[in-house]
This record gives structure tokens, C-alpha cells and sequence, in this order.
């Protein structure tokens, strides 16, 4: 009865002991093992979080209609269709912390659990977590609120959101409101003060008294610190030795006097941080150089910074850029592809697909202005240039004007079928040149060619491109793109820094631009109309542009420049000589509307200044568009196409002339009115080309010729 009493109590005795550690008291979150648990928790979801907000820079747009439909589709087919790497919750979590909360600034948070959970688990801080955390904080808000603020001037919200976050955005809207652009000094002073005290600034460059600026508290601390016995926590060394790192690095840099120092001799840090310039030994050494040279040389540098650069706008300093006024606006509404027509659209091309045995794993189509993209990614096994050979069979199966394959997408793993949308959108002049990122190019010459596929503006630069070979059957939109190109140029260049040489076989296109020949037009000084139109008139204009070709590279080897950039900066900053027939060279573009009709007149004697310009004339600031309706093989030269890499072609009769304009095909399938391919080297573009109706062109030169002309 003792035995079976004694183990009767035992056994009591334990299971009470053993209650007393699971509960949840003051003494559980002390366990060691809660710790572990909980450094581990905190290093996998750094791990997690970091790889599911990576994944969302790729899988976002994406998973963000996943997300945002849950609800409806459940959480098992929403986890089916999720890209993220770490499936649905990755989605999740990322749309949260990206595009919800705090934008690009969210990629803070992965470090800081992994410093805390590390700290946690080894009892040894990399950096301490206090100051981690802190520093996180702060710029978390301050990222997502600059990036918020900096989403308020452009009109990508919705592409760009995930820079701000929605927090980092709301802010900005609230703080424009009650301060403008002054969000922009605010944010700099919170920048500045953050650095004053989370660095101790006054300690690191002592910009206050003898102790830089620290508590008395402080200046004891490293006293007491030297003699005290060894410390026990390694976490508390390991902090302050990286303290004391980062000050000796940021004192390095601060004080850049030691380095300028010619004399080579060990000093205490005392000296180094008083002294700013050389001692006065060494100064008598260069006392018995020559005096008289050096006192040359520094007038002569006096007067040269004295003088103003040349400015060529002085000229005609009133001048006026055209405004936004003048171009007509468009009340309509952007027209929007209904979501049947997509369904539609996909139903019928995965149909046409399984008919012919071709299995797809993903489509997914992005809307643009004239055509929507639908991208497919075939099943493993499948050749490529099978779906392309069922081009014709898909625009059946669609009943649509014509489709375009694109196999494979350059950049992209997936399959491309351009299909006409039911309803286009009319892209109006006015709605690229009031985009910012139209406004804002400072670019040489930039020019608009239309919107992208996915309704983003494409600027270029034509001193890049740096000619045009344009091609395009007649009412196709050809005429309007040349007008834009030039409208393009009126809005971003003064007359001084930019002159036209139109040549129009057809009389008719550009006769428009005849009220700007004050300002923009250069002629021939025996010409009576500044456009060319008789086809005689060409070739001795042709003549005399590879005349002026060969005196700016006479002028370029004289200045000692490569281009007409550099040529004119010197010559702005007055280091070229007037006297010496240096002068400020403007940009010259040479537009011709048919290159057809002058290759039938004049032949050779058309195509040999045509192929000079084209292959010499880039350096020197002389720019070709040359179009044509017929791009055959008689017109489109071999000399002149070999100089022409940037092929621009609206729809076209055949294929052969898509193969003569682009080396591919494509041109015959576009549906007109402005759709158009560009052929950059490799890389072709789809675009709609914007639309510049005849009265915008008249009041837009009206307003440039009613002003003071040269």
C-alpha cells in the first residue's frame, strides 16, 4: 500500500509540474525554447516574405486580379492560377505589402526580421535591432511617400502603383493638398534631420564643442568601459564595435584634407582635423618656379569664365512655343474592349487551336488602342511554326480584318496574336504632346510615333534613329505621320536650333508648313518657294546639302569635335573662334513625302546624294524622313535601305513589300488608318499612329509665322 501510495503521488506530483510549463504565463515567453521558436518564425518569414515580394516584380499584374477576386473564385482555383513563386499566400502577402501598403519601401521589411530573429536565435546582433528598426521605420514611409508624391505628375498610376504602395499614395494626395509641392522640402528636411540624429552628425565632423556635441553621460561611458571587466553579453560588443567602425569610415570621408596633403608624414588625428590646407614649408618651394607663367594663366582663365555662353535663341528671343490650345480636344471617352469580345476572341482561338491538335497552358491579352495582344503559351512538344502556318485559319475563325502572328514574342517565352478590337481608339494629337513624358524629354530632337500595344506614348529621338524610311499605300496614314513627326519638332525646338528642307512631289501635303519659312524653312538663296516641289529643284537641293554636309565636317576637324553636340557646346561656351567661320550649327531634317516619283524622274542622280546623306550625314546634325507609297525594290534601293535602320511602315498591298520595307512580314496584315510597324534593328513595334487633323497643322504654323521671323 506505501509503494502504490508513493507512486500514486509521484505521478501527481509530475503532472502537475508538467502543467505549470505549458501555461501561459509571465514565465513561458522567458523559455529558451519559445525564444528559438520564435528567432526561427521570424528568420523563415523573412526568407518567405523577401522571395514572395521578389516574385511579385515579375507575377504582380498577374496575381493582382487573383487577388482581388478570391472571394468569388475561392481560395482553391484562385491558388491554381496564381504565378507567384510561393503560390497564393506569396500573392497575397506581396499585393499587400507592395501595391496596398508601401510600395517598393516593403522590401525593408524582410532584413529587419531577419536581423531580430538572428539576434533572437544567436544572441548576437549584426546590427542592433533598435537602430534597424528605426532606420526601417522611417524609411518605409519616407520611400513610399516620395515615390507617392512623384506618381501624383503622371498619368501611369495604375502601371507604376507599386513604386508608392497605396498608404505611401494616399499620403501624397492629402499632403498636396495642404502643401503643393512643398511635400518635396518636407520630405528633404525629414531626410536631413534623420541623418543629424540617427548618425550623431555633430560627433562624426565635431561641428560643436571639444566633446563633439555628447552627453556627459556619454563622454563618461567609454572611460568607465576601459577598465570594467570583459562584457558578458557578446550582442552589446558587437553592436558598439560596429558603432565605432562606422564613425572612424564616416570620419575617413569627411575629412578629405589628409589626402591633399603633398607632404608624407605621420600625424595625430588632432592635426588632420584642423588642418584645411598645405603647411607653410612646402610653400617656398614653389617660389622659385617661375612666377611670371602662372600669372599668365589665371587672367586668361578669369576673362574666359567672365564671359557669357552664347545663347542662339537671342536672336528671336520673344518667340513663342506652340501651345496645347491649339490642337483640337476630344470630349469621347476611351473606347473600352467589353469583356465578351475578349471571351470571344479566346474561346475562338483556343478552339481553332485544339481543332488542329495544338495544346495551350496560359493566354492572356493586353488591350491597346487599335489591336488587342493575346499571349499564349503553348504546351511542351509543340514547333512554333506550326501555330504560325495557322495565321489564316485563326482570322477565319475570328472573322477579323486581318491578325498577326508574332512567334515568339522577343523577350518572352510566350506566342503573340494581334487581333483587331471591334471599336478602335482614335489617339488625338493632343493626348501624346500633353503626356509628361512628352513634355518632359529634353532629348535632341524628340518626336512622337504614336501609342504602344499597351497605351503607353512612344517618344523617341530622331539623332539616335537617326533617318526614317517610311512606306504605306495611299489613305493609310502615311501623310499624318509626317505631320506629326514635324508638329512633334515645332513643339520642342526653337528656330534657331532646328531648320526643315521639305521636298513634296505632290504639292499638296506639305504646303501647309509654307507660313513658317521665317522661322524653320531653309532654302536655296534662288529659290522662290521655300518647299520644293518641282522634282527638277530636287537634285540641286540634294546637291547643296552634301555641300553644307562637307563645310560642318570641315568645321567639326577644325573645332576638334566628333559631333554636332559637341561642336555646338564649344562653341556656346565660346571656345571656338567666329572670326574663323565657326558659327552655331542647327539640326537640319530633310523630309521628303515620295521618294517613288523622284527615283522615276531623276533616278541616279537622287539616289547618290540620298545614299551620302543617309551614310555621313548623322554626325553633322542632318536627319532624313523619306516616304514612299511603293515600297518595291527600284525605289527601295539596296544603298539607300542599307542606310535606313529604322524602317517605319503602315499597311502595305503584299508581302513582298513588308519584306522590301521591314525584311519580314506583318505590314500586309495591319488594318490602316494610322497602324503601323517600326523595325529597329531586331525589334518590331506595333503603334497607332496619332491623329493631327489639317486645321491643327494651319494653326500651329499660323501661330509660329504670326511671330518675329529671321
Amino acid at each position: 500500500m506505501a509503494k502504490n501510495t508513493y507512486k500514486s503521488n509521484t505521478f501527481k506530483a509530475s503532472k502537475k509540474k508538467g502543467r505549470k510549463k505549458i501555461s501561459l504565463t509571465p514565465g513561458f515567453f522567458k523559455d529558451r525554447r519559445f525564444h528559438l521558436a520564435f528567432g526561427f518564425f521570424l528568420l523563415g518569414s523573412a526568407f518567405y516574405l523577401l522571395t514572395a515580394l521578389i516574385s511579385y516584380l515579375f507575377t504582380g499584374n498577374a496575381d493582382q486580379s487573383v487577388v482581388e477576386a478570391i472571394e468569388e473564385t475561392g481560395v482553391v482555383q484562385s491558388g491554381k492560377e496564381a504565378e507567384n513563386w510561393l503560390g497564393l499566400y506569396g500573392a497575397v502577402a506581396a499585393h499587400y505589402f507592395i501595391f496596398r501598403w508601401f510600395g517598393l519601401a516593403a522590401f525593408l521589411t524582410p532584413p529587419l526580421l531577419f536581423l531580430v530573429g538572428y539576434k533572437i536565435v544567436f544572441k548576437r546582433a549584426i546590427v542592433a535591432p533598435y537602430d534597424a528598426f528605426v532606420f526601417c521605420l522611417f524609411f518605409t514611409f519616407w520611400l513610399s511617400l516620395l515615390f507617392g508624391y512623384m506618381l501624383l505628375s503622371t498619368e501611369e498610376v495604375n502601371a507604376l502603383g507599386f513604386l508608392s504602395g497605396g498608404i505611401g499614395y494616399e499620403f501624397a494626395l492629402v499632403l498636396h493638398s495642404l502643401i503643393g509641392w512643398g511635400t518635396y522640402i518636407l520630405l528633404a528636411l525629414g531626410l536631413i534631420v534623420f541623418i543629424i540624429y540617427y548618425f550623431n552628425v555633430t560627433a562624426v565632423l565635431a561641428l560643436s564643442n571639444r566633446y563633439g556635441g555628447v552627453s556627459k553621460t556619454e563622454r563618461q561611458k567609454p572611460v568607465e568601459d576601459k577598465d570594467a571587466p570583459p562584457i558578458a553579453d557578446p550582442a552589446a560588443s558587437t553592436e558598439e564595435e560596429i558603432e565605432h567602425e562606422a564613425l572612424d569610415w564616416q570620419i575617413k570621408k569627411a575629412d578629405p584634407a589628409p589626402k591633399a596633403q603633398p607632404v608624407e608624414t605621420v600625424t595625430t588625428p588632432e592635426m588632420e582635423l584642423k588642418v584645411e590646407g598645405p603647411v607653410a614649408p612646402p610653400q617656398e618651394a614653389p617660389k622659385e618656379e617661375p612666377a611670371f607663367t602662372i600669372a599668365e594663366e589665371k587672367p586668361q582663365e578669369t576673362v574666359v569664365e567672365k564671359l557669357e555662353h552664347y545663347d542662339p535663341t537671342l536672336d528671336l528671343s520673344s518667340y513663342q512655343y506652340p501651345t496645347l490650345d491649339l490642337l483640337n480636344s476630344y470630349d469621347a471617352q476611351r473606347v473600352q474592349v467589353t469583356k465578351e469580345e475578349l471571351e470571344q476572341n479566346k474561346d475562338r482561338i483556343v478552339e481553332t487551336l485544339i481543332n488542329f491538335k495544338i495544346g495551350i497552358s496560359s493566354i492572356k491579352a493586353t488591350i491597346g488602342p487599335t489591336v488587342t495582344l493575346y499571349e499564349i503559351v503553348p504546351d511542351a512538344g509543340i514547333k512554333i511554326s506550326k501555330i504560325k502556318n495557322l495565321e489564316d485559319d485563326i482570322a477565319l475563325s475570328l472573322a477579323a480584318l486581318g491578325i498577326r502572328i508574332i512567334a515568339p514574342i522577343p523577350g518572352k517565352g510566350t506566342i503573340g496574336i494581334e487581333v483587331p478590337n471591334k471599336n478602335r481608339e482614335m489617339v488625338s494629337v493632343r493626348s501624346v504632346f500633353s503626356t509628361e513624358k512628352f513634355t518632359r524629354d529634353d532629348r535632341e530632337l524628340p518626336i512622337v510615333l504614336g501609342r504602344t500595344i499597351s497605351n503607353e506614348v512612344y517618344v523617341t529621338d530622331l539623332t539616335k534613329m537617326p533617318h526614317i524610311l517610311m512606306a504605306g499605300a495611299t489613305g493609310q496614314g502615311k501623310s499624318v505621320g509626317l505631320n506629326v513627326i514635324l508638329t512633334s519638332l515645332l513643339y520642342k525646338k526653337h528656330p534657331s536650333q532646328l531648320k526643315f528642307v521639305l521636298v513634296d512631289p505632290k504639292k499638296v501635303e506639305l504646303t501647309l508648313f509654307n507660313k513658317i519659312e521665317r522661322h524653320f524653312l531653309a532654302t536655296l538663296p534662288d529659290s522662290e518657294e521655300a518647299i520644293i516641289t518641282d522634282t527638277k529643284r530636287v537634285v540641286n537641293t540634294l546637291n547643296s546639302l552634301c555641300i553644307e554636309m562637307d563645310n560642318r565636317y570641315n568645321l567639326l576637324k577644325e573645332g576638334g569635335t566628333r559631333n554636332l553636340k559637341e561642336y555646338n557646346a564649344k562653341f556656346i561656351e565660346r571656345r571656338l573662334n567666329p572670326e574663323k567661320g565657326h558659327r552655331y550649327l542647327p539640326y537640319i531634317v530633310l523630309v521628303v513625302d515620295e521618294l517613288a516619283d523622284l527615283m522615276m524622274t531623276s533616278g541616279k542622280e537622287v539616289e547618290t546624294p540620298i545614299a551620302r546623306l543617309a551614310q555621313l550625314a548623322r554626325a553633322i546634325g542632318i536627319h532624313l524622313v523619306v516616304a514612299t507609297q511603293r515600297p518595291s525594290v527600284n525605289v527601295i534601293t539596296g544603298v539607300i535601305k542599307a542606310n535606313f535602320p529604322c524602317r517605319l511602315s503602315y499597311r502595305v498591298t503584299s508581302k513582298i513589300d513588308s519584306r522590301t520595307i521591314l525584311d519580314t512580314g506583318g505590314a500586309e496584315q495591319l488594318v490602316g488608318m494610322g497602324d503601323m510597324l517600326l523595325s529597329q534593328g531586331s525589334d518590331i513595334i506595333r503603334l497607332q499612329c496619332p491623329f493631327v487633323d489639317t486645321p491643327e497643322v494651319e494653326r500651329i504654323c499660323e501661330f509660329v509665322g504670326s511671330q518675329r521671323g529671321y
